[in-house]
């Protein structure tokens, strides 16, 4: 009976997967400021503040190149994603198929939950080095890559079990979870930053930006990493989220927005998530390095610990579960766009299962630098493909939405914009030596040039035909 109660429950959300989002389920200024508060206060925080200290960066470089970055990430998502997500109304999935059609949608769908997939899976192996810290689990280091043990597995399936859960449930629960724990995990970031400032030196306020420089923040990489420098930090802050905001997979979640300016709501995300909460988890790695003799042990749970007790491993198990928890549901919508005869609840569950296997491998935490940018850069040229389609495209006398418009499955030019653009990343990459952080900007105009070009190449003579008859 409790079984058939939960599964009507499920059943009876609804996500307006293949439909606009009607206006009675549009939600206000604080379902956003929440979300993305909680969303980004999250367990990715406890690995990239730490990250940014093993590679080197200086203290002035990280506090402006955090203020930089993150301000363009927020202007993206305000006039680039937001504007599209309240004039449509629709799922990324559902647009990308108007446009591109469903066979270009399918393959792209499948990539993008399994990039999803392996984000969420990072955030459950962040959640589970906290839960491993009362049974001793040993803990994963820099250079890991398989799982350290049955104990981690048994973890990980314990996290990734509830946070599949209240995915399943839809975006209101998912919401509902964020407003209620970005507050308190705000606050944990900062008191254990602060209460750990006195045992790096820091006696008085004047002592603060000294000790930054020459003991956090030191300009000096761990041994096997690079050094970053500004420009890491900068493009790193604003392309860290490619996906969701130029990459519009938040069109799936700022659909929901009564206006467009609610796409600033990322603010919170991005100012009060990632910037606060990157420097002071810099801050509480650089006590662990210095008290651990500099090991190369990486567990964001036992570092927490350190700092606040449980109220900071507590934090840790939360703060990933609210990414988890959204990035699952963005994952499920995907999927449920490839089975959509399938409820999405239970998309998301299949979603889940494939998440907790891939957060057993701790290399998804110890290179989510690289993989976070990587997994933006794969998934950014369909942002462009979007923006050209519904901008552009038409004020050159072409049509937009070519699949919906033509009765087409499969769109040549996104299809060529999409490769073409990862090929040519490759190639700045491999040739000139450009590392992978900086080369969503550059591709994402390339994208765009083969996209227009593409388009006037495969409509010219549909076009031509159309006029005749």
């Amino acid at each position: 009976m409790a079984r058939n109660n939960i599964v009507r429950k499920l059943d009876s959300v609804e996500e307006f997967e293949r439909e606009p989002v009607p206006e009675r389920k549009w939600k206000g200024w604080g379902s956003f400021i929440g979300m993305y508060a909680g969303e980004h206060t999250a367990g990715t925080e406890f690995v990239i503040g730490p990250l940014f200290v093993a590679h080197g960066v200086a203290a002035a470089d990280l506090v402006l190149g955090l203020i930089a970055g993150n301000l363009m990430a927020v202007l993206s998502w305000a006039f680039l994603t937001a504007p599209v997500a309240v004039k449509f109304r629709l799922t990324l999935y559902c647009l990308l198929e108007k446009i591109c059609g469903r066979k270009f949608t399918l393959i792209y769908n499948s990539v993008n939950a399994l990039m999803f997939c392996f984000l969420a899976g990072a955030m459950i192996a962040v959640s589970a080095t906290a839960i491993g810290i009362p049974f001793g689990l040993r803990m994963p280091s820099l250079e890991d890559w398989l799982p350290a043990g049955i104990g981690w597995i048994a973890a990980v399936i314990a996290i990734g079990a509830v946070t599949t859960l209240i995915a399943m449930f839809g975006y209101n629960l998912v919401s509902r979870f964020a407003n209620i724990a970005a507050p308190w995990m705000i606050l944990v970031f900062v008191g254990a930053a602060v209460a750990v400032l006195p045992e790096l030196g820091v006696k008085s306020i004047s002592d603060i930006w000294d000790r930054a420089r020459d003991t956090i923040w030191t300009g000096t990489p761990l041994a096997g990493q690079s050094r970053f420098t500004f420009w890491h930090v900068m493009f790193f802050a604003w392309f860290c989220n490619t996906a969701m905001h130029i990459g519009m997979a938040d069109l799936s979640i700022l659909r929901y927005g009564r206006k467009w300016i609610y796409g600033f709501s990322s603010a919170t995300g991005m100012f009060v998530g990632h910037y606060i909460a990157w420097i002071a988890s810099g801050i509480l790695y650089a006590l662990f390095l210095i008290e651990s003799n500099f090991s190369t042990e990486f567990a964001p749970g036992p570092v927490a610990f350190r700092a606040a007790g449980i109220a900071g491993a507590v934090c840790v198990v939360i703060a990933g579960w609210t990414t988890a928890n959204p990035t699952i549901y963005r994952a499920g919508l995907a999927l449920q766009a490839i089975r959509p005869k399938w409820r999405t609840w239970r998309v998301t569950c299949v979603v889940g299962t494939i998440t907790t296997f891939a957060a057993c491998f701790p290399a998804l935490v110890m290179k989510l630098l690289n993989f976070v940018a990587l997994y933006g850069l794969i998934l950014m040229p369909v942002g462009a493909i979007i923006l050209m389609d519904i901008y552009l495209i038409p004020r050159l006398g072409l049509r937009s939405g070519y699949a919906e418009t033509f009765g087409k499955s499969f769109h040549p030019a996104a299809a060529l914009a999409w490769v073409l653009t990862l090929i040519f990343s490759l190639l700045l990459n491999q040739l000139l030596d450009i590392e992978v952080f900086f080369l969503s900007l550059p591709g994402w105009f390339f994208a765009a040039i083969v996209y227009v070009a593409g388009s006037f190449w495969v409509q010219h003579g549909r076009i031509k035909e159309r006029r005749v008859a």
